[in-house]
């Protein structure tokens, strides 16, 4: 049975997303979405060299706004190695010699960056706690995508030698209310190193901007992505970029 079109919500599962980048001639694809708003399931969103990775949309809980949506671990090995090239170019460009991968979904990205800068390793953080982590090698975090949960960030003591006096570019799928990036950063200001940038295949949104503006103006400037989605509002035949919602 079809659904009326005032009834429809334009989401759709998610599944056939993520597999496939489109040429710059072909912004539609399979699943597909539209070129122009309003888009009804998927946005294309626009790479670095012109072509497109369709996104699905996702409806965020207050029911008139939706976010383009990015998963890393069900994408294909042809979009987040693509992805991952593209990250290692503002890596490189930021003269970073070091790589920190943040859980979960950074750690798609973050081996891949780090062996096409010809790093030979990188570091990961991590949420599972082991017996011989510490305290103060921790900070708590708040995450848009778990409300309510609690959890914290840590790095393995081990790792330590590996960041000493080092440059470090922090990388992550995504960046959208900066929540999880800032607590990131907390833990690398009490480590021997220097934050070169950071790096993610999406910036979602502009709301990360002022959170991290509070804490340091020049954060904001740091955080360099393969690409940008803007969030979307409900409009007539689908979703609608809202205005000044899509980072540069």
């Amino acid at each position: 049975m079809s659904i009326p079109p005032e009834q429809d919500d334009y989401v759709k599962p998610t599944n056939g997303f993520w597999q496939e980048i489109l040429p710059a001639d072909d912004p539609l694809g399979d699943p597909g979405g539209q070129a122009e708003a309003p888009y009804r399931y998927g946005y294309p969103a626009l790479l670095p060299d012109g072509r497109f990775l369709v996104l699905p949309l996702r409806r965020l809980p207050d029911g008139g706004r939706a976010v383009a949506s990015l998963i890393a671990n069900q994408a294909s090995f042809a979009v987040t190695e693509a992805l991952a090239g593209h990250m290692a170019d503002k890596a490189r460009a930021i003269g970073a010699d070091l790589v920190i991968g943040v859980p979960t979904l950074g750690l798609v990205f973050a081996p891949t960056v780090a062996r096409l800068l010809g790093h030979s390793n990188f570091v990961p953080l991590g949420y599972s706690r082991k017996f011989w982590y510490r305290d103060e090698l921790s900070e708590p975090v708040q995450s848009i995508t778990s409300p309510g949960a609690r959890k914290s960030v840590f790095i393995d003591p081990n790792m330590l030698p590996r960041l000493k006096g080092k440059r470090v570019a922090v990388v992550d799928d995504a960046v959208s209310s900066g929540t999880t990036l800032l607590s990131v950063l907390s833990l690398l200001e009490r480590l021997d190193c220097t934050m070169a940038g950071i790096v993610v295949a999406m910036k979602q949104g502009v709301g990360w901007r002022a959170r991290l503006n509070e804490r340091d103006p020049a954060l904001a400037g740091m955080v360099h992505g393969a690409f940008a989605a803007p969030v979307f509002e409900r409009v007539e035949g689908g979703w609608a970029p809202v205005p000044g919602t899509l980072a540069e």
